[in-house]
């Protein structure tokens, strides 16, 4: 019950920033408190678009913990766990490869 409670806002957030971020019209940033500004950026929609599926990939952690965790807790605690043990350090890396695949030439963060 409490992977429920819990859990399924974490996933509603998570798959809410991706549909925000694929709809967004100036650049999704990542880090707190940064902001990419749309010169540093060659296509805008389709570098938000990118960034809408990250957080939509990484939001299907949670949904899957919080369906398994409401039949077996310590199963669905174990995806959460090793879900964020890896996505998180994986939305680094897929978030930096996303920006310098879009970033203009000559520009730098």
């Amino acid at each position: 019950m409490i992977m429920l409670v819990i859990v399924i806002p974490i996933a509603m957030m998570f798959t809410g920033m991706g549909i925000y971020a694929m709809r967004k019209p100036t650049p999704m940033h990542f880090f707190s408190g940064t902001t990419v500004d749309a010169s540093e950026i060659t296509d805008v929609r389709a570098y938000n678009r990118e960034n809408g599926i990250m957080w939509l990939v990484f939001s299907l952690v949670f949904w899957l913990s919080a369906i398994i965790g409401s039949y077996n807790g310590l199963v669905g605690g174990f995806i959460l766990i090793g879900g964020c043990v890896i996505g998180v350090p994986g939305l680094l890396v897929t978030y930096n490869f996303i920006y310098s695949k879009y970033e203009k030439k000559g520009t730098s963060r």
